[in-house]
């Protein structure tokens, strides 16, 4: 649980221009299900420019891929993870931020799995635990932030 901020001008182009917050999570909960992501027990809000989340996710996976889609919108300055898990975790995890990564200019997801794995060849492992947001590994854009699941 916590706030992860994202780049407020980069993503999906979703809102209109005087959305009102209840119009903002809409749609923010209608572009996070087009990648058929269970949302039977996730609700949406907004506060301002940021995205609070919450309700129970499927599992870890699914928890960051739900917050990191929900904060790739052009116009979400954050999202408030209030998540809690349908299938606990058999492992702990020090950080959850951890496994959020921005990208900078110049990025390519291998050159990302070299820094956190240590083996630019291990791009496909960050490009599928980025689908479907992620339709093609060499179409990432700085200020996207994509789930790095542990290696």
């Amino acid at each position: 649980m916590g706030l992860f901020s994202f780049i407020k001008n980069a993503g999906e182009k979703i809102f209109g221009g005087a959305d009102t917050p209840e119009e903002k999570a809409a749609k923010v909960k209608e572009h996070v299900a087009k990648f058929n992501f269970d949302l039977s027990n996730v609700s949406f809000s907004a506060n301002g420019d940021t995205i609070v989340v919450s309700g129970q996710a499927l599992n870890i996976d699914e928890k960051q891929k739900i917050l990191a889609t929900a904060g790739n919108v052009d116009g979400v300055e954050g999202v408030e993870d209030q998540l809690t898990l349908k299938t606990p975790l058999k492992i702990e995890i020090p950080d959850i931020a951890v496994t959020m990564y921005t990208v900078k200019s110049g990025d390519s997801l291998s050159k990302i799995a070299k820094e956190v794995y240590g083996d630019p060849m291990k791009y496909p492992v960050i490009f599928d635990a980025n689908k479907p947001m992620l339709s093609d590994p060499d179409k990432i854009y700085p200020g996207q932030v994509l789930y790095i699941p542990q290696g």
